[in-house]
């Protein structure tokens, strides 16, 4: 059974919620990496650092290939599209709408309450 697009953006933001795996994105867009190199460059387990990249895999923010023992990372910039494509539709919310929002609601209330 093929996942729906709510689906796939729910594992896409998923992964992305893990400042770990948006820093293994980081990495990757430099260049394809080792799951070692990862892991040396995150300062963290060859083991934990697999999981991680397992999850990036799952949402297909990244592709693994194995070559004999060494597992290569590689960046998938068509599920990056997808995030920016669903979040470019909430582009309309810039400053002066927030500010108007701010004001049909009344001069008691604080929108930095709502954000923070």
């Amino acid at each position: 059974m093929e996942a729906t697009e709510a689906e796939r953006l729910d594992h896409l933001f998923g992964a992305l919620s893990d400042s770990t795996r948006r820093r293994i994105l980081e990495l990757l867009v430099e260049s394809d990496k080792t799951v070692t190199e990862l892991a040396e460059s995150l300062g963290k387990s060859v083991a934990l650092t697999s999981k991680h990249a397992a999850a990036l895999t799952r949402s297909g923010l990244i592709s693994r290939q194995n070559s004999g023992r060494v597992r290569w990372c590689r960046l998938e910039p068509d599920a990056i599209r997808r995030a920016a494509i669903w979040l470019e539709g909430f582009g309309q919310f810039n400053p002066e709408s927030l500010d108007r929002l701010e004001w049909l609601l009344g001069e008691d209330a604080d929108l930095a309450e709502f954000m923070d």
